[in-house]
């Protein structure tokens, strides 16, 4: 359970992160720091590191559900051979 919860804070962390860098960009952007046009680039960016960790995430949940799926279906095997 610990390593789960672990591995849950990551994803949090790096999109506080993110989150953070928006907000800097934004900053930058309306006081004329930076231009927009390199701001859009950075935006895109972030929002492709935005959706990679989704996929991570996604892809994670899939094979942990993979793993207790096929627990389940020995459990089935075994009350069927029992039964």
């Amino acid at each position: 359970m610990a390593s789960k919860a672990a591995r849950s804070k990551k994803p949090s962390r790096e999109l506080a992160g993110l989150k953070a860098q928006l907000q800097d960009l934004t900053q930058d952007v309306l006081s004329g720091e930076i231009e927009t046009g390199r701001a859009a680039v950075a935006n895109q960016l972030i929002n492709t590191l935005i959706r990679t960790i989704e996929q991570e995430r996604k892809s994670r949940e899939l094979g942990e559900l993979a793993e207790r799926l096929e627990a389940l279906e020995e459990v089935l095997r075994g009350r069927r051979k029992a039964g």
